[in-house]
């Protein structure tokens, strides 16, 4: 069984590297991973990676999410994999091909992970997107969908909301890697927020997920470090 801090992906969405390195200090020794997304990529460039390794033990999640014609996503993969992080993300939106491409032609031990459907998306965005009615009024189908192109194309992992990371461990099995996002410990749960579909630590680790990506919650807490020891404790509860 995992150590309940090593469920903890933290975002690092900041375009300072004095900001990021500060959080990976503070950090290091309180979560599984550090996130670095668009944002701070392409700001910092691989740079960001070696700094994070250099003090932190922790994985390095690189988030690029990315999407393209199949060759474009399939060299970008593989220059990413050059910095060896533990995982890297690639959309489903083109469908089964781009995946398995991508999976066929891994040079190394960087998982793949498949992004299903963003947290941030709900029935009237994806009915605005021209999506059918059937995955329209049942946002799960439509997940657990892509999750199986995913593990069809030969992906490590998925990416999903912890309201389907249950349904899609059942359905496709334990060996798919599930990443859960939109993630809000109970202490901090708001009316307004940004991220549609979100649950707490306990309920998407008790629900199959292997690692929850959790920022503002600990980003602005007035103690960091205190907020994901909490975290860890509130996962440890869902044992």
């Amino acid at each position: 069984m995992k150590n309940p801090k090593d469920y903890v992906v933290f975002p690092l969405d900041v375009p300072d590297y004095d900001d990021a390195m500060g959080y990976v200090e503070t950090l290091k020794e309180d979560v599984g991973l550090f996130k670095v997304g668009l944002e701070l990529f392409i700001s910092q460039g691989p740079k960001i990676i070696n700094a994070i390794r250099n003090v932190s033990s922790a994985g390095i999640f690189l988030d690029l999410k990315l999407h393209d014609i199949p060759v474009t996503v399939q060299r970008a993969f593989r220059a990413a994999s050059v910095h060896k992080p533990t995982f890297v993300t690639v959309h489903c939106d083109e469908g089964g091909g781009i995946l398995k491409s991508v999976a066929e032609n891994n040079p190394g031990n960087t998982k793949i992970l498949a992004i299903t459907v963003l947290t941030s998306l709900n029935q009237d965005k994806l009915k605005i997107l021209g999506y059918r009615d059937e995955y329209v009024n049942d946002i799960s189908a439509l997940v657990l969908q892509k999750a199986q192109l995913a593990k069809d194309a030969g992906c490590h992992g998925v990416v999903c909301s912890g309201l389907e990371v249950g349904m899609v461990k059942r359905t496709l099995g334990d060996d798919l890697i599930a990443v859960t996002p939109g993630i809000r410990p109970a202490w901090t749960l708001v009316e307004q927020d940004d991220q549609q579909r979100i649950v707490t630590p306990a309920a998407a680790v008790g629900n199959g997920s292997d690692y929850v990506v959790i920022g503002r919650p600990i980003r602005d807490a007035k103690d960091p470090r205190d907020a994901a020891r909490r975290v860890a404790e509130e996962i440890a509860s869902a044992f």
